[in-house]
């Protein structure tokens, strides 16, 4: 798509957005079941079903969303696959953008018509992790991959089945609920299907650089992986002042966009007999990389970025979601002579405290999220949109509903 004519999509998208949060207060929906369209997968390994559902009101401490923009994310792809254990049926999707329907009982955080991104990293501001300075891991997320809610129940059916919810959002579907700790609004002006990537991609990937490893001026870093998380970290790592990014990927076409995006030279390890992480030792005379990332979410990966790394003060991140029955073998001598093995999950950022700021920065145009976005899908094209994301034509597909 041309940029013209991108946007002119953006306008209409935008327009579609208003007409949907004019119909949301004309028609008032609150306390009934609403039919709506979803993606429903009914197997490990089969495709996207669109079929037509049933989402049950908001209970106490709920907020029912109207999803606009969903992005296409590989950890969606790694629970399509069985790389990432999810319960079957399910409603995929986790990183979105759209407008509040309805709220239940005892919600004061957002209102009907706000607009609001979900938030499968929730912030609850109560436990011992949110209360922690460097915690982001509430306990109020899906990570054991319930597929419910917290009483232990679905707000979605499908003549009368239950089916699934996906890291406590759910967004591949016109409707969902989530609890009030997993979302937060944000500016009301705020384009949906740019600022969704904020709600996972872009997040994970920049905040890895800024927060995680928080990587200094005049570093150097190696990015392993260039999709859209990789081209976030790439981001990060040059707004964080560092001198070299050395961008890893096997797919070349990666390379333009991640020298626009900041990455400084790219490397592919099938041009080499030896291991990457020696290639990287030899551009940096022998010294490695003062930061590398992991974002790919392969364990093979993972200990070739962290061996790459300075082995005194090297800190290595891993940004990649693994498979779930993954495991990983290494030499205790890549971190007994000092170096530092991370993982960081959403960027670090405690979600309803950061997400605002970042949209508030991308509407200040402190940094762009157009290069990241390749491709916008009307929502019933989404298998279309996965297929772009294993064929590594797409960096991010954003479905628009």
């Amino acid at each position: 798509m041309k940029k013209g004519e991108q946007t002119r999509s953006s306008e209409t998208t935008q327009r579609k957005q208003i007409r949907s949060i004019t119909k949301l207060n004309i028609m008032s929906t609150a306390g009934k079941v609403i039919k709506c369209k979803a993606a429903v997968v009914w197997e490990v390994k089969k495709p996207f079903s669109i079929v037509e559902i049933e989402v049950a009101p908001p209970k106490a401490h709920e907020v029912r969303i109207k999803i606009l923009a969903s992005g296409v994310c590989r950890s969606d792809d790694h629970g399509l696959s069985g790389a990432m254990y999810v319960k079957f049926p399910v409603i995929l999707g986790h990183e979105a953008a759209g407008v509040v329907e309805s709220v239940g009982e005892g919600v004061t955080c957002v209102k009907p018509g706000d607009k609001v991104i979900p938030l499968f990293a929730p912030q609850c501001g109560e436990c011992s992790t949110c209360k922690h300075p460097r915690g982001n891991l509430c306990k109020m997320g899906d990570l054991t991959a319930s597929g419910l809610m917290h009483d232990g129940t679905s707000r979605f059916t499908y003549k009368g089945q239950q089916l699934h919810t996906f890291l406590g959002t759910s967004t591949f579907t016109e409707y969902t609920v989530v609890h009030e700790s997993a979302v937060v609004k944000i500016d009301a002006a705020a384009p949906a299907e740019k600022v969704c990537l904020i709600g996972c991609g872009f997040s994970t990937g920049y905040g890895a650089a800024i927060n995680s490893a928080k990587v200094e001026h005049g570093s150097t870093c190696a990015v392993f992986g260039l999709g859209g998380v990789g081209l976030s970290t790439v981001m990060g790592c040059k707004a964080a002042g560092a001198t070299r990014i050395i961008g890893v990927d096997i797919n070349k076409d990666k390379f333009p966009k991640a020298k626009e995006m900041g990455a400084t030279e790219c490397v592919n390890p099938l041009d080499f007999k030896k291991p990457i992480n020696e290639v990287l030792y030899g551009l940096t005379d022998g010294e490695g990389v003062d930061y590398s990332f992991e974002v790919i979410g392969r364990t093979d990966t993972m200990t070739a970025a962290l061996a790459s790394c300075h082995m005194n003060y090297g800190t290595s991140v891993i940004v990649g979601v693994p498979p779930s029955a993954s495991e990983i073998t290494f030499s205790p001598l890549l971190i007994f002579t000092g170096r530092t093995w991370k993982g960081s999950i959403f960027g670090g950022w405690k979600s309803k405290e950061a997400v605002p700021k970042l949209v508030s920065d991308f509407m200040g145009g402190k940094f762009a999220l157009d290069p990241l976005i390749t491709h916008t899908l009307p929502f019933d094209k989404i298998n279309e949109g996965f297929e772009l994301l294993r064929s590594g034509k797409s960096i991010r597909s954003v479905l628009v509903f």
